[in-house]
C-alpha cells in the first residue's frame, strides 16, 4: 500500500509544481494613436513588461490588407523574443480594406506616393523612438508584401534604423539612387517564384544597392511564390500568391540571426 501511496505523490509532484510556478508575464499590448498630418493613425504596440532596460525596438509595416490580426501577430512574436514591437499604420484610424480592390487601391496609392509612404513610416518611427522601453540607437523595420516596400523606403528615406528586413516585398522605387541614404544593414527574404516580383526587379535593386555601397544580402527560397509567410494565403495554388510553410519558418529564423548580428544581441 505503501508503495502505490507513493507513486501516487511522485506521479501528481510535476502537476503540482507546475501549478505553484507563476504563469509567465503577458505582453503589454496596446493600441496607440498617432498623427502624420491631419490624419490620424492607430497603430499596435506590444513588448514583455517583465523585462528589464531598455531593449531593440522592431517596427512591423503591414500588408496591403492594413493593419490586420496578422501583422499583429507578427508583433507579438517579436515581443515573445525581447523585442519592442510597433505595428505601424500606413493608411490611417478606420481605414481597412474590405476587398483585394479595396486593398489595391490603397497599397496603389501609396506605391505611387512614395514621399507621402515615407513620411507616414517616419511617423512611426518616431512613436518607437520615444517610446521608454526602447533603445532608439537600435530599432529595425520588417514589413510583408506592401509592408516590404514601406521598409525599403523607409531606409531609402536615410532614416536612423540599424537594419531592415523584407519579406516577400516589392523591390522597385522610383528614385534607385536614394539607397546611398540607407545607413543600416538590409536583408532581402524573397520567394523565388513570386510573379509579383520579376527578376528584372530583384536585379535593379540589386544594382542600386551594390552602387550605393549598401551591406545588403538577400534570400530566396525556391517554389515559393508571393505571399509565403502568412498562413492565411491558399497552400498548393496554381495562382502567384500561396503559403509556404517551410519559406515562413526559415525567413523568421533568418530574421532572428540577422537581428542577432544588427543588435549585437549575445544572449536572447
Amino acid at each position: 500500500m505503501q508503495e502505490i501511496l507513493l507513486a501516487l505523490v511522485m506521479a501528481l509532484l510535476p502537476a503540482a509544481w507546475a501549478q505553484a510556478q507563476p504563469p509567465p508575464e503577458a505582453l503589454h499590448q496596446e493600441m496607440v494613436e498617432y498623427r502624420v498630418g491631419d490624419t490620424t493613425m492607430e497603430g499596435y504596440l506590444a513588448y514583455d513588461p517583465g523585462l528589464k532596460g531598455k531593449r531593440p525596438g522592431v517596427l512591423v509595416f503591414h500588408e496591403w490588407m492594413g493593419l490586420d490580426d496578422y501583422a499583429r501577430r507578427r508583433a507579438d512574436q517579436l515581443a515573445r523574443l525581447g523585442y519592442v514591437a510597433f505595428a505601424a499604420d500606413i493608411y490611417g484610424k478606420g481605414v481597412r480594406p474590405a476587398n483585394r480592390e479595396e486593398a489595391a487601391a490603397q497599397a496603389g496609392r501609396f506605391g505611387q506616393d512614395r514621399e507621402e509612404t515615407r513620411r507616414r513610416g517616419a511617423a512611426a518611427l518616431e512613436v518607437l523612438q520615444n517610446r521608454e522601453q526602447v533603445d532608439a540607437e537600435r530599432i529595425a523595420a520588417i514589413g510583408y508584401c506592401f509592408g516590404g516596400m514601406v521598409a525599403l523606403e523607409l531606409a531609402r528615406s536615410g532614416a536612423d534604423l540599424a537594419g531592415v528586413v523584407s519579406f516577400h516585398g516589392s523591390l522597385n522605387t522610383p528614385d534607385p539612387e536614394a539607397a546611398e541614404n540607407v545607413k543600416g544593414k538590409v536583408l532581402v527574404l524573397h520567394g523565388s517564384a513570386d510573379p509579383s516580383v520579376p527578376p528584372e526587379e530583384v536585379q535593379a535593386f540589386q544594382k542600386a544597392m551594390n552602387e550605393a555601397g549598401v551591406d545588403w544580402y538577400m534570400v530566396a527560397y525556391g517554389h515559393a511564390k508571393h505571399g509565403f509567410t502568412n498562413p492565411n494565403n491558399p497552400r498548393e495554388t496554381s495562382g502567384g500568391v500561396e503559403y509556404n510553410e517551410i519559406a515562413d519558418r526559415r525567413s523568421w529564423q533568418e530574421m532572428q540571426q540577422f537581428f542577432e548580428e544588427i543588435f549585437a544581441l549575445k544572449e536572447r
